[in-house]
């Protein structure tokens, strides 16, 4: 067994170097004697971190070993912000993405990641496919789409390629246990050219892990927002709180939007999952999703620096829901050709 998931199960930390030395034997397939010792010792170690996150300087060290070998997604466009969520709170609808295409629809850039369902009904990988929505294969290509449409939807490319091995040798096991950890760690091991992301906690999320981790992300500024609910998205009937560079911003029920509604009024649809999300996008899904999606825009517009007034930013993502220009945009995204997302 290597030494870094010794220590890792014995509870003890696991330095640096040990986990550079971890990957670089996944890589080369020589964690063990035999093929499926790799695969053991794999499935061993997402076994253990999520059952239970490491200490913080494990914690550390392992992201770091992950995100150096990431390839430079090169330099950020100016205000530019991406909103991923954790995954594994109350079941919604893909308020995230959502969200993404409404700050985009009032001249924010937004660059979005995200992933396939783990927890959820549908992630917004799901969606984005059955939308006809393509993800970008590359860091060239996410910078091309955003510069034309002010908007890109990243494909896994972002993610560090010691994650892609570790998938596939994982394989035929069941990903469950790798999902998970990507729902938790991912948002913050991804390499996207922003410039500010806003990462919803889950009551699932260790968010005491990730406010520790959210000021070595390199390049841009994390927030981070939890709430009384335990969703990993802003809402506007309960208490959220953001955790910013700043300090933490306070939004009570009811400070920026209505606070009327419950949880039941953002439910996800699977049976009717593009047509529920084109109607949201279009201020038809109902008020409380309509003020939900436009309280996360305005939270993407405050932390890209374009907007300093929440209600200014509300409002402003209001109208355009009422528009209906965030469906619109999507229906445009929908309906390129797919080597418009260099595909």
């Amino acid at each position: 067994m290597h030494p870094a998931l010794t220590a890792l199960l014995a509870g003890r930390p696991v330095p640096l170097d040990a986990w550079r030395s971890w990957w670089d034997q996944l890589e080369q397939r020589t964690l063990g004697p035999a093929r499926d010792s790799d695969r053991a010792q794999a499935a061993a170690l997402l076994a253990s971190l999520t059952t239970r996150l490491p200490d913080p300087a494990t914690l550390a060290a392992l992201t770091t070993s992950l995100t150096e070998r990431a390839p430079d997604p090169g330099p950020a466009h100016p205000g530019s912000v991406n909103i991923v969520g954790t995954g594994g709170g109350p079941a919604t609808f893909n308020l995230s993405t959502a969200a993404a295409l409404t700050a985009a629809a009032i001249g924010i850039p937004v660059v979005k990641t995200g992933s396939r369902a783990y927890t959820s009904a549908a992630g917004s990988v799901d969606l984005l496919e059955r939308l006809g929505i393509t993800l970008t294969s590359g860091h060239t290509a996410t910078s091309d789409h955003l510069a034309r449409h002010g908007i890109a939807f990243a494909g896994p490319h972002v993610y560090p390629p010691a994650l892609t091995r570790l998938a596939r040798v994982l394989y035929p096991l069941t990903l469950k246990p790798f999902g998970a950890f990507l729902n938790t760690l991912g948002p913050l091991l991804a390499t996207v050219p922003v410039t500010a992301q806003l990462t919803g906690a889950s009551a699932a999320a260790p968010l005491d892990a990730l406010r520790h981790l959210a000021p070595r992300v390199r390049a841009r500024t994390v927030w981070l927002a939890h709430n009384t609910a335990g969703a990993d998205e802003l809402l506007p009937f309960t208490d959220n709180t953001l955790h910013t560079p700043d300090g933490a911003i306070h939004l009570p029920a009811g400070s920026v939007a209505p606070a009327t509604g419950t949880l039941a009024d953002l439910a996800p649809h699977p049976d009717d999952l593009t047509g529920h999300f084109l109607r949201a996008l279009a201020g038809q899904a109902g008020d409380t999703a309509t003020h939900t999606i436009a309280l996360n825009a305005a939270a993407l517009a405050l932390a890209s620096g374009r907007h300093t007034r929440w209600h200014t930013a509300y409002t402003t993502a209001l109208d355009a829901l009422t528009d209906g220009a965030p469906r619109s945009l999507a229906e445009r995204l929908g309906a390129r050709p797919r080597e418009a997302a260099g595909v």
